[in-house]
C-alpha cells in the first residue's frame, strides 16, 4: 500500500450524520434507488452504458440536498451526471426530484466519493468534476480532512479528459486560498482566470438559497475552474 493510498483511506472528509428521513424521502429510496442509485457493485467501467448514450460525464462530490443538481440536470440535458453524497437524507430528496422532473441523466452513489473515483471511475472519462460548499473543517487541527489535498487533486486529473474541468466554491478564504494553490501546484490543471486566481460564478452554477444569504450578509463566495492539461 502506499503512502498516498493510506492518506486517502485513513482521513476522511466527511463525517455520517444520519438525520431522519422524512416518509417522501424513504418513499424515494425505496422506489427510485433501483433505477438511478449506484450500489457497492454497480460496474462503473463504463460510464456511457449506465446512461444508455455517450455524453458528456460530470461528477458533483457532496450535493446535499440536490436542488442545485437538478437544476443543472434540467438546463444542460444533453450532459449525464453522477451526485455523490453520504447523507441518505439528501439522496432521498435528489431522488424525489429525479423523478418529479422526470429526469434521464442523472445518477447517485450515496458512498465516500474518494473511494468510488479513485477506484471505480476509469481514467480520463470525466468532463468535469464539480465541488461546491465542502465542509471546510475550519479548525486548523481539522484542515487534514478537507477533502481537496494534494493527493486528491492528484486522482482527479486522472480521472479528467484533456480539456475537462475542476470546478471548486467556497464561502471560506482560507480554503478558497488552499485550494487554489493545491491545484495549482498541480502541473496538469491550468487556471482558467485570466489572473490565474478566482472567477465569477459561472452561469452553468445555480445560486443557492444559502449563498444569496451569504450574499445578503456580506459574505464572499469563491469560484475556481481548473482546465486538465
Amino acid at each position: 500500500m502506499t503512502t498516498e493510498t493510506k492518506t486517502l483511506r485513513q482521513i476522511r472528509s466527511f463525517v455520517r450524520r444520519e438525520g431522519r428521513l422524512t416518509p417522501g424521502q424513504q418513499r424515494a429510496l425505496d422506489n427510485h434507488w433501483p433505477v438511478f442509485g449506484i450500489d457497492d457493485d454497480t460496474d462503473l467501467s463504463d460510464l456511457n452504458a449506465l446512461f444508455g448514450r455517450e455524453a458528456p460525464k460530470i461528477i458533483e462530490i457532496g450535493f446535499g440536498n440536490g436542488a442545485s443538481l437538478i437544476e443543472m440536470a434540467k438546463n444542460q440535458p444533453d450532459q449525464d451526471y453522477i451526485g455523490i453524497e453520504v447523507h441518505r437524507p439528501g439522496v432521498g430528496q435528489l431522488l424525489k426530484a429525479i423523478d418529479d422532473e422526470q429526469l434521464t441523466n442523472v445518477r447517485v452513489a450515496c458512498t465516500d466519493a474518494v473511494q468510488l473515483i479513485k477506484h471505480r471511475i476509469k481514467n480520463q472519462v470525466l468532463a468535469r468534476v464539480q465541488i461546491y460548499f465542502p465542509d471546510p473543517w475550519h479548525k486548523k487541527r481539522h484542515n487534514k480532512r478537507r477533502i481537496i489535498q494534494p493527493e486528491f487533486v492528484n486522482v482527479l486529473a486522472d480521472k479528467l479528459t484533456h480539456g475537462g474541468h475542476l470546478h471548486l466554491a467556497t464561502d471560506w478564504q482560507d480554503y478558497a486560498e488552499q485550494m487554489l494553490a493545491d491545484v495549482s501546484s498541480n502541473a496538469r490543471f491550468q487556471n482558467t482566470s485570466p489572473d490565474n486566481t478566482y472567477i465569477e460564478r459561472p452561469s452553468y452554477r445555480p445560486l443557492t438559497k444559502f449563498e444569496q444569504r451569504g450574499h445578503r450578509l456580506g459574505h464572499g463566495v469563491w469560484d475556481l475552474v481548473f482546465k486538465r492539461v
